[in-house]
């Protein structure tokens, strides 16, 4: 029973990552139908920027604060100058070889500025670990599952309930229309690609503690992060969220059972085979495109 739930919460905490990461991808996708795949450096920003804020004598709060900020920023700057211009009339897929470009430079930069090695956030949520159903566990390994679940349902309300969310909709299910009925686009588009930033760094800053922060951290959640948006249908938030946390419990089992060098090879022959069964991914819903 002890070993099922180490598994288990061990898996929810990772799992809790991919979803945050995955979140990103789902807003992105409805507001603008493109993505930045240097989002996981944005993971990477957050976790590495906030070490360096720590290094620097800044309290530990403000540290995460100013690296989720940055994080942020970083997600409005690259949507103006590398997605932005490849979305318009004559949409091309320019914006995946450009965010894919600057993520290797933003890599490339933190790896001169911050070195080739990887530091651990200090954090009271890693000074001892808790006892669960006889599993022993961080509570910052707990804490992660639960902001994934948290920031979905904020996004829910906030589409629902907030002219800014009402608005994001509006330009998910037709642009022109949109624009034709006075909604800013291009604004809504940005604010789309700060928000799935800030959940990208806020998703670096928790996981910083327990996978210790490096340059090169946010490819490989990056792209598993983009494999748990499409098993769980990009379009759908909850789904996301639920394919992200049942994901990294698969991991954790896979680890446990068979082998690390196993996990990757199964967690993707999943996606693949999930994708030949549902091409919208289990929770996704068909477009109808109408001409």
């Amino acid at each position: 029973m002890s070993t099922f739930a180490q598994y288990t919460l061990s898996g929810l905490a990772i799992g809790g990552i991919y979803a945050l990461v995955a979140l990103g991808f789902h807003i992105m996708w409805s507001a603008a139908r493109a993505v930045n795949f240097a989002h996981g450096d944005t993971l990477m920003i957050g976790a590495v920027l906030a070490v360096m804020g720590v290094d620097a004598g800044l309290p530990l709060w403000l540290a995460c604060l100013l690296a989720v900020f940055a994080g942020g920023v970083f997600g409005v700057l690259l949507e103006r100058f590398a997605v932005r211009p490849f979305t318009g009339p004559t949409a091309s897929v320019g914006w995946m070889l450009t965010t894919i470009a600057v993520g290797i430079m933003i890599e490339s930069l933190a790896t001169m500025q911050f070195g080739g090695f990887s530091r651990a956030l200090p954090s009271p949520g890693v000074n001892g670990a808790v006892q669960v159903l006889g599993a022993g566990v961080y509570p910052q390994e707990l804490l992660i599952p639960v902001v994934a679940i948290a920031a979905m349902l904020g996004l829910r309300l906030m589409q629902k309930r907030t002219l800014i969310g009402r608005a994001m909709q509006a330009v998910a299910h037709d642009r022109r229309a949109a624009s034709l009925m006075g909604v800013d686009v291009n604004r809504v588009v940005a604010i789309s690609f700060a928000l799935a930033a800030f959940l990208g760094a806020a998703a670096g800053v928790l996981v910083a503690p327990v996978i210790q922060a490096s340059a090169t951290m946010g490819v490989l959640l990056g792209l598993k992060g983009f494999a748990v948006a499409i098993i769980g249908g990009i379009v759908s938030a909850p789904g996301v969220v639920v394919a992200g946390l049942a994901y990294g419990i698969g991991e954790k089992f896979i680890e446990g059972y068979i082998s690390t060098a196993a996990r990757e090879i199964i967690g993707f022959s999943v996606m693949i085979l999930v994708l030949l069964v549902f091409p919208q991914g289990l929770f996704g819903k068909r477009e109808v495109a109408k001409v």
